[in-house]
């Protein structure tokens, strides 16, 4: 929402991956670091590949842990190693392996990777929600993995009937 104090999450679109009463864990979905490419972390983690696509963006997760990598990806591709559920549509997979197969071209269909994470202690999240810091939109595959970085914002606003003009810093109660 416009009122959002933390400049690192203005116009942020979050992928809630856990929510528990211990807290909320997310990953930016939107906000690709600039200069970083998959291929470069594959160099620096010596992962070898020869495919010969365009370089897909590296992410900016979240301001949490923003030296440790989680990919985000389609639900059909397991890790040998470890994956978690992420509702029906997604799964998410913090093990290099997934990285090993996406350079040999045997990872996931889709797939975003991301350095850091978003986090909020228990509570934090709803807090915030209810004092109009931010929208809740269910996740479509097509918005995570398909539409343009600079278009998810505006897409996700769409989904629940919003125009981004019409959003307020303010929050009120009737």
């Amino acid at each position: 929402m416009p009122g959002m104090e933390d400049a690192r999450f203005a116009n942020s679109v979050v992928l809630m991956c856990e929510h528990s009463e211990k807290g909320a864990m997310g990953l930016i979905i939107n906000k690709s670091i600039d200069g970083l490419k998959l291929t470069d972390l594959f160099e620096q983690l010596s992962i070898s590949t020869h495919q010969k696509e365009a370089p897909a963006a590296l992410h900016f997760g979240g301001p949490v842990e923003t030296g440790r990598g989680f990919v985000l990806h389609s639900p059909e591709y397991q890790s040998g190693l470890s994956h978690m559920k992420v509702g029906a549509d997604f799964a998410l997979t913090t093990t290099q392996d997934v990285l090993e197969d996406m350079a040999e071209g045997r990872g996931p269909q889709k797939a975003l990777t991301m350095l850091g994470y978003s986090g909020w202690g228990p509570g934090q999240l709803e807090r915030e929600i209810g004092e109009n810091g931010w929208l809740v939109a269910e996740a479509a595959p097509d918005l995570v993995f398909d539409a343009p970085d600079g278009e998810k914002w505006g897409n996700a606003l769409k989904s629940l009937g919003v125009d981004a003009l019409t959003l307020s810093a303010s929050a009120g109660r009737a």
